[in-house]
């Protein structure tokens, strides 16, 4: 028997549950279909876990090379095993608050497998049993996995992805990470701190390929510093699974020369595929060679009526782009016209220091003919950053010939905190005289976008204006 339904949202990350609970507010009562807890990947196995053992180890780090702390240094021991108790801990205490706003918006959730029997009819199988839906309006957001490579595949043991990586109960001796984008190098700056040997394998001539040259290779400098080995324009060809180890051999695009990495787990992350197999029969002319679902700047697929958000369409696959695109998928499936704009989408890598960026790179402003200002300021002039002994970053602002702000990239404290502002000044038009003429509280690292903004002008007040 059809049961009649408004909309019926798949998948239940942060597009999914945040197109749930803005469609409650507009008036509908969506069904929520999910396989796991809901917050999918990002909440469960992904950004949230990630930043909590980023949390712990770099504390762990700071003690023992605070050299005015009495007691600790080399002594300090960090309970692993306690880490690992109390992320699950915040995991659950964030899922449960979230299950707890969708009851309370009257969203029906079910945990169980979806599968499409045509273009407006669902089948639901849980542990309850199946049921079967009829809807008027379908958001998918079923989400991405991690890729393997076509002669290293995840076994769970000595190939892993990250959610292996984030659960581990032991720290492995050492670790070769394929793949030196924002998970890349977040864990492996997590098992660094702990004592593992890391090494980072990247294809492409930078870390975090498309970013910012000039700050991603600062990144790239003060990570090496740390203790990670990074090893750019490295294709790997063949993998060896030996005695608990791995060997990954492979070739040095800059010299042509053979190379070979041993370790006893092999971290894969280079790059997520979507999880559109279920949509191969009903929805093969929606998606693209990628198997990545087309869609409008309204989130609307070729099929009037079916809207697909986060992972599942490409792009940057980012929570917070998830989630923004669940609302705005949401709202049209509630008859608003609400189109997504993609021009100030922040991105932030949680490191040491943290990178952050949003809008064009300086190359990209010159390629299309609208850059004319570029200012850096340096944290080294910064009194925030020095106090916080991380005065090796940097604030980079791209601006236009009219002087309107298109790009921001910063290697800081909290840069993942400051991009808002300039996100902000993106989307809204500002110009480097809006970000210099507003007053920032001194001593904070903010204060570095608003000296940036000066130093594009050839105004500086904190360093030369050359």
């Amino acid at each position: 028997m059809l049961e009649k339904r408004q909309l019926v949202i798949v998948g239940g990350g942060p597009g999914g549950y945040a197109a749930a609970l803005r469609a409650a507010q507009r008036g509908m009562r969506p069904t929520l279909i999910e396989n796991e807890r809901v917050g999918g990947t990002c909440m469960n196995h992904g950004c949230i876990p990630t930043k909590f053992l980023l949390s712990q180890t770099k504390l762990f780090q700071e003690l023992r090379k605070n050299t005015r702390i009495d007691g600790l240094g080399e002594n300090a021991r960090l309970n692993w095993q306690r880490v690992q108790a109390e992320k699950r801990n915040v995991v659950d205490r964030l899922v449960r608050g979230v299950e707890f706003l969708l009851h309370r918006a009257g969203v029906e959730v079910l945990k169980g497998q979806a599968d499409f029997r045509n273009q407006k009819e669902i089948i639901f199988r849980g542990s309850s049993g199946e049921r079967f839906f009829d809807a008027d309006k379908i958001i998918m957001a079923m989400g991405a996995s991690s890729m393997d490579l076509p002669f290293l595949k995840a076994n769970g043991k000595e190939v892993i992805t990250h959610r292996e990586a984030l659960s581990m109960e032991e720290i492995p001796a050492s670790m070769v990470i394929i793949g030196a984008g924002a998970v890349g190098l977040e864990l492996g700056s997590i098992f660094a701190r702990m004592g593992t040997d890391v090494t980072i394998l990247e294809v492409m001539p930078t870390i975090l390929p498309g970013g910012d040259k000039q700050v991603v290779m600062r990144l790239e400098h003060l990570l090496k510093k740390q203790g990670l080995k990074i090893r750019t324009e490295v294709r790997l060809e063949e993998a060896i699974s030996e005695k608990g180890k791995v060997l990954l051999k492979g070739t040095c695009l800059k010299t042509c020369a053979l190379l070979e990495f041993r370790a006893e787990k092999a971290l894969l992350a280079v790059g997520r595929k979507p999880n559109s197999q279920t949509l191969l029969q009903e929805f093969s002319g929606l998606l693209d060679k990628g198997g990545f679902v087309r869609v409008n700047s309204r989130l609307e697929t070729g099929r009037p009526g079916i809207y697909a958000v986060g992972d599942l369409i490409g792009g940057k696959l980012l929570a917070h782009k998830a989630q923004h695109e669940g609302i705005i998928a949401a709202e049209n499936a509630c008859g608003l016209d609400v189109e997504m704009d993609y021009r100030a989408l922040p991105m932030a890598v949680f490191t040491e220091p943290e990178l952050a960026s949003v809008g064009l790179t300086e190359k990209e402003a010159k390629e299309r003919g609208v850059g004319a200002r570029v200012g850096i300021f340096s944290l080294q002039a910064n009194g925030r950053a020095v106090t916080l002994e991380s005065p090796d970053g940097l604030v980079k602002l791209v601006a236009g010939h009219d002087d309107r702000v298109l790009g921001c990239h910063i290697l800081a404290p909290h840069a993942s905190e400051l991009i808002a502002e300039l996100a902000l000044a993106i989307r809204k038009g500002l110009t480097l005289q809006d970000i210099s003429s507003t007053a920032h509280v001194h001593p904070t690292v903010s204060e570095a976008a608003m000296e940036a903004a000066w130093k594009a002008k050839g105004l500086a007040i904190h360093a030369l204006n050359e």
